[in-house]
């Protein structure tokens, strides 16, 4: 694993996609990883299974670009999103908020979801986009329950994954949430899966009805 750590944060005032920049200055090396870029508007946000994230400005919009490198040598790919989701958790809950991950990948207060997580690996990277909803929520969906500004939290989260905790320690207090998540529905494709009898494996992935599910997101 890399130790090394020194992120690059660059802040725009808007962008159609932290996400969909990102990556394509990676590819052609307009950026180079560690590099954190934020928006403090995003007009065309990417969401779970190719939907858009409907959002406003001063909601949290940023990608994140890290060597797979420097991940934990025990981490699965597949399980990412679980992996930057929670890291962020822990520092949203230090700070005051009862935030929760319903699996694989989506911030949640109370029963209402207030964002999302999506990874994308770009050849020796692993892209990491996120989106919170911190002063507006559209329809059906909530804001974070403590007040923190976007520019503040963007470098809370760099700080606290240069930590690189091991994929074992996240997941075993991932497990210990999971429940939460039984009440809910996943997807597969165009599939929807109950998560009501659902087995967590080791690997973040999960057990339903004798199929085996990855985030992949």
């Amino acid at each position: 694993m890399q130790s090394d750590w020194c992120v690059e944060i660059l802040w725009l005032e808007s962008v159609d996609s932290t996400q969909s920049l990102l990556i394509k200055g990676l590819k052609d090396n307009s950026f180079q990883a560690p590099i954190l870029l934020g928006s403090t508007l995003q007009t065309c946000g990417k969401g779970s299974r190719g939907n858009s994230w409907v959002s406003e400005k001063g909601n949290l919009f940023v990608s994140l670009a890290v060597f797979r490198s420097s991940l934990p040598d025990d981490l699965p790919l597949e399980s990412s999103s679980i992996y930057c989701a929670m890291i962020l958790k822990q520092l949203l809950e230090e700070c005051g908020s009862n935030v929760w991950i319903k699996w694989p990948n989506d911030f949640y207060v109370g029963d209402k979801k207030i964002g999302g997580v999506i990874t994308n690996i770009v050849g020796d990277t692993l892209v990491c986009g996120i989106g919170i909803n911190l002063c507006y929520a559209p329809l059906g969906f909530e804001v974070l329950d403590i007040e923190i500004d976007a520019p503040t939290l963007s470098k809370g989260f760099s700080l606290a994954l240069e930590k690189f905790p091991t994929w074992k320690q996240i997941f075993s207090k991932f497990r210990l949430e999971f429940d939460k998540s039984r009440s809910y529905l996943t997807h597969t494709g165009n599939k929807a899966i109950e998560l009501e009898n659902a087995i967590l494996l080791e690997d973040g992935s999960l057990e339903c009805n004798g199929q085996r599910i990855f985030s992949l997101r």
